[in-house]
């Protein structure tokens, strides 16, 4: 029998279904009137709607900084989870399709895409030898189905984001407005709430997860960012039309892991393995062929008290992904092996970048899977 670590079992599973990320577009698309959407988070019916993501805005760290967010943390709400992994790339699938990770496949920042045996990571997606990010992502999203209504759908983003594989994958069915500053990223957001009879916005930013992955959550740089980010989200609701929702989520949270564990410098996290992929708080390990279960044993001998480390098959019946697709489990690493300590898989010679960083996220412990549903509106 594969060994698998005695707590996997036991991890927290995100919420699909019941009060996670994947449920609020859909629950939208219901507040707006769409018939075949389930209000799963009983939102309220209002002609128009913007769901605006703060990139690693964490329920708990929300929580622990009420002076820096004082708007935030007034705000009618309360906590869902974000979805396995608790990273940008997969939330903003779920924001973009309201399935979960299991079904649009976006599993992960770097993951192997199964025809080719290449490891494909999803914010550099633009290589001619990536695949198609409309027939790798193949879920309908939530925007072509509100465009099918008669909704107008719209994306306010940066504009280096507009044509990446990740927006193709993601945003396709919405008019991509850019936005490079705050005070256009408000703008935007009034003139898109307006058009129409009825209006769907999604809107991203993503400067409190860049300061927090360099300085950590909690610094004095993090903490005067979300400073920033408290004065956006009042300013969006003080423009809302009438008739209009505003909610405000994010990807994930963020840890600040003081141990490091290096798979390019330990022998034994190395023997076997093919090809590394994931995050450091959620690392894909692709085995070589008949290396599986050696991989396995190693990999769960080393880091078996300190992370939750088990075949992707029984991830995926631990329900992680949630309702998996035909096709998609093969891009998830033979090995799966999620820290739950104070502890991040680094890979310091391939991957230098990810070393630097300071916080992190990936994990299914609750302060990287807990994200906020705050909302207010405009009758």
């Amino acid at each position: 029998m594969n060994p698998v670590t005695p707590e996997a079992a036991e991890a927290p599973v995100p919420r699909y279904g019941a009060g996670a990320l994947a449920d609020l577009p859909t629950s939208v698309l219901a507040s707006l009137g769409v018939p075949d959407a389930a209000n799963v988070l009983d939102l309220p019916a209002l002609p128009r709607a913007c769901v605006l993501l703060v990139d690693g805005l964490g329920w708990e760290q929300l929580r622990a900084h009420p002076d820096e967010a004082p708007y935030l943390n007034a705000m009618q709400g309360r906590p869902i989870t974000s979805g396995f992994p608790a990273t940008t790339v997969t939330s903003l699938g779920s924001l973009g399709t309201g399935a979960p990770p299991g079904a649009h496949g976006l599993l992960g920042l770097q993951m192997v895409v199964p025809a080719t045996g290449r490891l494909l990571h999803c914010l550099l997606w633009n290589d001619q030898e990536d695949p198609e990010p409309e027939t790798f992502q193949p879920v309908r999203t939530v925007y072509e189905r509100a465009a099918a209504k008669g909704i107008e759908a719209s994306y306010v983003s940066l504009h280096q984001y507009r044509k990446t594989g990740l927006s193709l994958a993601t945003t396709r069915g919405a008019r991509y407005d850019s936005a490079e500053t705050l005070g256009q990223l408000v703008g935007r957001i009034e003139r898109a709430l307006r058009r129409g009879d009825r209006s769907y916005v999604a809107a991203y930013h993503a400067d409190l997860d860049a300061t927090g992955h360099r300085f950590g959550v909690g610094s004095r740089d993090w903490r005067h960012q979300l400073r920033f980010v408290d004065v956006l989200v009042q300013q969006i609701a003080a423009v809302l039309p009438p008739g209009s929702a505003l909610y405000v989520t994010a990807d994930h949270g963020m840890v600040d892991p003081t141990e490091r564990v290096d798979v390019d410098t330990a022998p034994e996290l190395k023997e076997g393995v093919a090809l590394l992929g994931g995050d450091a708080r959620a690392r894909y390990v692709y085995s070589e062929p008949g290396a599986h279960d050696d991989v396995l044993a190693a990999w769960t001998a080393l880091l078996g008290a300190r992370a939750w480390v088990l075949p992707r098959e029984r991830a995926a019946e631990h329900g992680w992904f949630g309702p998996v697709g035909d096709g998609m489990l093969e891009r998830v690493g033979d090995v799966v092996a999620v820290p739950h300590a104070d502890l991040a898989i680094v890979a310091s010679e391939r991957e230098p970048w990810l070393e630097r960083m300071v916080g992190m996220h990936g994990s299914l412990v609750p302060a990287e899977q807990l994200v906020p549903l705050l909302t207010t509106s405009r009758p």
